[in-house]
């Protein structure tokens, strides 16, 4: 995902909230967890420790991928998944922008304060 422009903001808030979204369920925050050490798994690896069917991982799987957090290569008969570290990287770079954004205003509200007792 590339940093909103002036004429695609809205795109971007979009793939950022799928990608929040995608992270907000626990199951899959924790098969995130599983592959972010770089080694790709096939979804028989990932179902293990869960009470979950492989039918369900598969569906959680399906939204990681959809969100850009993973991506499915094959290897002989089997799929792998594989962490994508980039939509991350920008939620990051966007959660710092909009933590300075507040750290401004925080600072504005503190100056106008003490200037006004």
């Amino acid at each position: 995902m590339s940093p909103p422009t002036p004429d695609r903001p809205v795109a971007a808030d979009q793939l950022r909230a799928s990608v929040f979204a995608a992270l907000g369920d626990a199951t899959r925050l924790s098969l995130v967890n599983r592959l972010a050490d770089g080694q790709p798994r096939s979804i028989a690896q990932l179902s293990e420790g869960y009470p979950l069917t492989r039918q369900a991982i598969t569906k959680h799987l399906g939204v990681l991928e959809s969100a850009g957090i993973l991506h499915r290569v094959r290897s002989g008969r089997e799929s792998l998944y594989e962490f994508d570290a980039g939509p991350m990287r920008d939620l990051s770079t966007y959660l710092e922008a909009v933590s300075r954004q507040w750290y401004a205003a925080l600072s504005r509200l503190k100056a106008f304060i003490a200037e006004n007792p």
